[in-house]
């Protein structure tokens, strides 16, 4: 049976990032994508010029609308763009916790423009988080969400998804890749204990979307019955071919996009 999941995300026009990525990660991993929009943006590869946010009463309808009809096995939150859209989000997926739910807290694009207003950090933390199987946060966000600086080395990384755990969502994955280090290592923290996720950096600039990419095959892998660890090994896997196989796209002169089909895409 192929499951289904649902991205309750904002809308990327150049297609590298937001529910553009998350559907064709859906995709890849294959998986049936669905997506409730939360903003449009007006933004490529060098950056986002305009975000217009879709009314929070329509976004909950787009996402009652979907479980009305649709088996859910999976959800996606990443961009919410205000508190309102998040209390709205949270309103409806409060009655479905019985199904995972991963949370990409979207707080800043690739080249800098803020994507959360600061009133919906609060409901966030407050509404969102207690709701998520797992979140998964890069470092300038785990520490924007615990009001704190940025980790700087592994241990202050693990510190700061334990203090994130115990605000209560399942498990905690801090993304390494702001890290000064030689590769980009991720840790996972569950009531069960740490996990480190070792990876390669990649020296590459194709990286619009990574978040967004990840945060989607975390979710497919859920939906099919993994558990986080094992959801979490195959997500990063498949992000980093993703990233690895980006030159073969051409799009944009900035940030450009992983190839989210790069083991389906031949020559």
């Amino acid at each position: 049976m192929i499951c289904n999941v649902l991205s309750i995300a904002g809308s990327d026009p150049s297609g590298g990032a937001g529910i553009q990525a998350d559907l064709k990660t859906f995709a890849a991993r294959g998986v049936y994508g669905m997506a409730a929009l939360t903003a449009l943006t007006a933004q490529n590869t060098q950056g986002v010029t305009g975000v217009q946010a879709v009314p929070p009463d329509f976004v909950a309808q787009q996402i009652a609308a979907v479980f009305a009809d649709v088996r859910v096995d999976a959800v996606k939150i990443g961009m919410i763009a205000n508190a309102g859209i998040a209390q709205a989000v949270a309103d409806v997926l409060v009655a479905h916790r019985d199904i995972p739910i991963v949370l990409d807290p979207v707080m800043i694009a690739k080249g800098g423009a803020p994507l959360l207003a600061p009133d919906a950090v609060e409901v966030l933390c407050r509404r969102l988080l207690p709701l998520a199987t797992l979140v998964t946060p890069n470092l300038p966000e785990a520490a924007a969400l615990l009001g704190e600086e940025p980790a700087d080395d592994r241990d202050g990384m693990a510190a700061q998804a334990s203090r994130l755990l115990a605000r209560g969502p399942k498990a905690v994955l801090v993304k390494g890749g702001h890290l000064d280090e030689g590769d980009s290592p991720d840790v996972l923290v569950t009531t069960r204990g740490v996990r480190w996720f070792e990876g390669a950096r990649i020296a590459t600039a194709n990286t619009h979307g990574t978040g967004c990419t990840l945060s989607s095959a975390l979710a497919a892998e859920l939906a099919k019955g993994a558990d986080v660890g094992t959801a979490t090994e195959t997500a990063k896997d498949y992000l980093l071919g993703a990233i690895a196989a980006a030159a073969d796209l051409s799009v944009g002169s900035g940030h450009g996009p992983v190839q989210h089909f790069h083991h389906l895409w031949k020559d």
